[in-house]
């Protein structure tokens, strides 16, 4: 853990068209972050040029899409997102989805997404 209670909270959240997410830890190489998909949304379909990363299901069943392959997620479920790797999660029920995402790279900025497809207009 990272020193916090389950009702502590003191990580700053960025809200989105989707849901949210909140830079649990960075440095040199990694990132983890928590991100949360409301009911019915659904995230750029996006592939990223300088990281890669894995995803864990901790709350509700996402709905994934990975290059070709598109499947479902319950809590413990993970997968992986290679470099440059076409991927989406969405939410396709009336119950929140929370993900851990582990970023691996040499630069992983919020900028390094590259937009295929996109529900809110950032193209």
């Amino acid at each position: 853990m990272l020193g916090m209670s389950s009702s502590a909270n003191t990580f700053e959240r960025s809200t989105r068209p989707w849901g949210w997410f909140e830079t649990l830890f960075e440095t040199a190489g990694h990132k983890i972050k928590r991100i949360g998909v409301n009911p019915g949304q659904r995230l750029s379909l996006q592939r990223h040029h300088q990281r890669a990363e894995h995803w864990v299901v901790v709350q509700g069943t996402a709905h994934v899409t990975l290059g070709e392959q598109t499947f479902e997620l319950g809590v413990g479920g993970h997968c992986d997102i290679a470099l440059g790797q076409v991927h989406r999660i969405a939410n396709h029920t009336s119950e929140p989805v929370e993900i851990i995402e582990v970023q691996f790279g040499s630069y992983l900025g919020e900028d390094d997404i590259e937009r295929l497809q996109d529900n809110y207009g950032r193209l």
